[in-house]
């Protein structure tokens, strides 16, 4: 395939989509916080323990059912957003192939996943809560870790699967599967195998990855970008994803979030004490508090994402580089950022302040320049 150049009726497109997206998240963020103090103020919180406590005493019970309540309370009230930012938007922007029925399917998955994971998390957190009222956040954020590095072990073959078709690459692509273990091979990664997964069935837009831990590490490339890119684009792509194995990215991910994490949930815990009185809940682990503990994570999240983005875009930096000098191939690399700008539709030249607060990569306008200071091997 030819070297790619910057579509510039896409790059506008790309622009006014990215702008309408933050729009979006804007209405989410003004919507998530209004609810909370609406909880909080309107003693919708209290009401909802109060009225559960009338069927059940039982801790566990009470717990679920006021998550559960509290979660479909939000997700209801957030649908028509979650419809015209997940379904409208993409369709408008010729970015989806999805079917409506295939977009509701998904909500539903994604639906009962959180459900049952953000159901989990919540009874263990406010065990903790119950069991160590002074030191619940020091408790919570090593779980947490733990959680974490289980659940990036087993989504390659537990979770994907739920939204995914995987195959192992066929012999149309013997010849790039041979090349892309060799590659993997020559920076030091052990991976279990290739794999496709079927991406153009919900959107146009390219991917690929190096996902799970151990033996469950396997390199995944959606359709599209077999599809669409040549084999030196895709192999500088799998390259940069070897960076991050190389560079030890996914641990030191992990415990850079469970550092960030501990911050938040101690801070958190410094407002629930304040809360106690201010709006008469029993103690910090009554689940009544529930909407004060999402609104002062929340917040925390929102003031540390600028730090937590920073890192991830060093990061990110170090992978560029580290595929440059695997591969030997600025030329390749660059064009297959420049092909992900015009087909993903992303805006490779954000403002400065949009890349600084919401970006957890560096512009595609710098990457790609980047990738052309490097030639190839001879």
């Amino acid at each position: 395939m030819e070297t790619q150049i910057l579509d510039p009726k896409r790059q506008k497109q790309a622009k006014e989509y990215a702008k309408i997206r933050r729009r979006f998240m804007l209405l989410d963020l003004v919507l998530g916080t209004v609810l909370l103090l609406a909880w909080l103020l309107l003693d919708w919180s209290v009401l909802l323990r109060d009225w559960i406590f009338i069927w059940t005493q039982n801790q566990w019970l009470v717990v679920i059912t006021f998550g559960a309540v509290f979660g479909a309370v939000f997700s209801v009230l957030d649908l028509p957003l979650t419809f015209y930012s997940g379904y409208v938007l993409p369709h408008r922007y010729g970015q989806s192939n999805q079917t409506l029925s295939g977009w509701w399917g998904d909500l539903i998955k994604s639906a009962l996943l959180s459900a049952v994971i953000g159901g989990f998390l919540l009874e263990i957190v406010y065990l903790v809560l119950r069991t160590a009222p002074d030191t619940w956040w020091l408790f919570t954020a090593g779980f947490l870790l733990l959680f974490n590095v289980l659940l990036a072990n087993l989504a390659p073959v537990l979770l994907f699967p739920i939204f995914y078709k995987f195959s192992p690459l066929n012999e149309e692509h013997a010849d790039l599967q041979e090349r892309l273990i060799k590659l993997a091979e020559k920076a030091g990664t052990n991976v279990e195998g290739v794999y496709k997964f079927d991406m153009s069935r919900r959107t146009k837009s390219a991917n690929a990855g190096l996902t799970g831990l151990g033996n469950t590490r396997r390199i995944i490339l959606g359709d599209t970008l077999l599809k669409e890119f040549s084999p030196d684009e895709i192999e500088t792509v799998l390259a940069h994803e070897l960076g991050h194995q190389k560079n030890h990215d996914i641990p030191l991910g992990m415990v850079v979030q469970s550092i960030v994490t501990l911050g938040g949930l101690y801070l958190t815990s410094l407002g629930l004490s304040w809360g106690i009185s201010q709006f008469g809940f029993g103690s910090i682990s009554d689940i009544a508090a529930l909407p004060l503990f999402a609104l002062f994570l929340g917040a925390y999240g929102l003031l540390a994402m600028p730090l937590s983005n920073g890192f991830s875009r060093w990061r990110e930096w170090l992978a560029d580089d580290f595929a440059l000098l695997l591969t030997g191939n600025g030329e390749a690399y660059a064009s297959a950022l420049t092909r992900l700008s015009n087909q993903n539709l992303a805006e490779v030249n954000p403002d400065p302040w949009v890349e600084f607060l919401l970006s957890s990569h560096p512009s595609l306008e710098k990457r790609i320049r980047n990738a052309n200071l490097h030639h190839p091997l001879p």
